[in-house]
Formats: structure tokens, C-alpha cells, sequence
């Protein structure tokens, strides 16, 4: 485990590392003792940070929510970040490729919250009946550390690799549809290049939802009415490139694009 000092300094370099544009390495190369505690430590001083500079907590990410990526990142559950205001992104306005430095797409269900989440004791029905709609969604993830050769401490402190979000214009109702049987296709200019399902988030991304609740209260944060919630990934993340346009259909959900000048 870290000390106060270490983490602040770290948490200072990622922070440094994603206004400069300038990756670093590896946190974990140079303190191979960091732990998961440090790591989602570090992530709150630079959230906290952003907060009291005006920025606004609207909603959380699961990251590493599905078998394979555990089994890459060596873990048994997965990880989480935070989706401020500021790092929101909209389906008619280009994204300039320049503002990130690794960008890739993933294709996610999202939850809007209607009601607050209960904390340590939330379950998949207390997810359902707190949710507004699910809508469909991409993310944009980034890392600030060289060349993705992050384990998984490196991710955690970077806000679970998150760069920004955007969501489609539909809204269905939990009653409406089954999110464990949504097909996911994404297109980039045009052609197919990444198709998935729900399901493939633990079985269920109301799962994801359930554990993200759980998880969270331990480090003094709710899952609130009015936030996004992004789940987790229904394909492997696609790298994003500058003239991208990317479009993401989900059966009986809709659509969502994001583009990238």
C-alpha cells in the first residue's frame, strides 16, 4: 500500500499526462506494490479535483465486465470510473481525435437511474426498479499510460481508462425489453466491424449495475437518481481514428452514432 504522498503524486502525473497529451508508464512499473485500494484512491483525488474545479459527477462506468477481459487482467471482478459532465460528447458534433491520445470505441447499454441506488445491499431487482430506460450508447476510453501496457492498478487510478460517453436518442422502458438479449452491431464507416450482446456483460448488465452500487459505497460514493450508468462493453473496444464515423445498432433500442475529425 501506498502512502498519502505517493498517491497524490501519482494521481498528479496522470492528471499532468492527460491535459498534456503526454503518456507516462506504467504506474505499477515503478510501484509494484500499488494496490486496488490505492488505485481507486488515486482515481478520487483526481475526480475530486476536477469537482472542485466545476466540473459535475453524472453517472459511473464498469470497466473489465466481461470473462475474457478479467481473464486478461488476471482479475475476479471487474473495475469502475466516473462520468463527469465535461467529459460527455454528442452524436452531431465531431470529436477532434487530438483531445485524446489512445481513443477507442465501446459498444454499451446504458441505464438512466430514476431513483437513487441502496449501497452494500443492492441487488439486480433494486437496479430494475430504479431505472428509467435503457438506452443505447458508446464509450469512449482512453489511457493515459504509454501504449495501452496498463495492468490493472494502471487502469483503476486512470478513471478505469474513461474519456467520455455519448447516448443514442431512445429510451425503453426495463418492462419493454429483455438486456440480456440485446444484439449489438458496430459499424465504422460503414462496415461492420464489431458485433455483440448484452449478455455478454456478466451474464447481465443489470449484474454490472448491482455489483457497481456494492462496490462504490465502500469508498463513500451512491449511485444517484439522474446518472448514467454505462455497464460495460458488448464488444471489443475498436481503435478510433481521425474521419471515423462510427454507428452502433442495438436490436430494439436504437441507435447511436459518434464521430471523430
Amino acid at each position: 500500500m501506498l502512502d498519502a504522498q505517493t498517491r497524490a503524486a501519482l494521481a498528479a502525473q496522470l492528471a499532468e499526462a492527460e491535459r498534456s497529451r503526454t503518456p507516462i508508464a506504467p504506474l505499477t512499473d515503478a510501484h509494484p506494490d500499488i494496490d486496488v485500494v490505492d488505485a481507486y484512491e488515486i482515481q478520487l483525488i483526481n475526480i475530486r479535483e476536477r469537482v472542485a474545479g466545476g466540473a459535475k459527477v453524472i453517472g459511473h462506468k464498469v470497466g473489465l465486465s466481461s470473462a475474457a477481459m478479467q481473464q486478461m487482467m488476471g482479475v475476479d471482478e471487474p473495475d469502475y470510473g466516473h462520468l463527469l459532465d465535461d467529459m460527455a460528447v454528442f452524436q452531431d458534433v465531431p470529436v477532434p481525435a487530438g483531445r485524446f491520445l489512445y481513443p477507442r470505441v465501446e459498444v454499451e447499454v446504458g441505464f438512466i437511474l430514476a431513483d437513487d441506488l441502496p449501497g452494500a445491499n443492492c441487488t439486480e431487482d433494486d437496479v430494475l426498479a430504479a431505472t428509467a430506460a435503457f438506452v443505447p450508447s458508446i464509450e469512449l476510453i482512453d489511457t493515459r499510460i504509454t501504449n495501452w501496457q496498463i495492468k490493472l492498478c494502471d487502469t483503476i487510478a486512470d478513471n478505469a481508462s474513461s474519456a467520455g460517453w455519448v447516448l443514442g436518442e431512445q429510451r425503453v422502458s426495463p418492462k419493454d425489453i429483455d438486456i440480456r438479449a440485446i444484439d449489438a452491431v458496430l459499424r465504422r464507416n460503414g462496415e461492420v466491424i464489431a458485433e455483440g450482446r448484452s449478455d455478454a456483460v456478466l451474464g447481465n448488465p443489470v449484474t454490472a449495475v448491482a455489483w457497481l452500487a456494492r462496490k462504490v459505497e465502500s469508498f463513500g460514493v451512491r449511485l444517484r437518481a439522474g446518472d448514467v450508468v454505462l455497464p460495460g462493453s458488448c464488444t471489443r473496444a475498436i481503435d478510433a481514428r481521425p474521419g471515423d464515423e462510427f454507428v452502433a445498432d442495438f436490436t430494439g433500442l436504437g441507435s447511436v452514432r459518434l464521430s471523430f475529425e
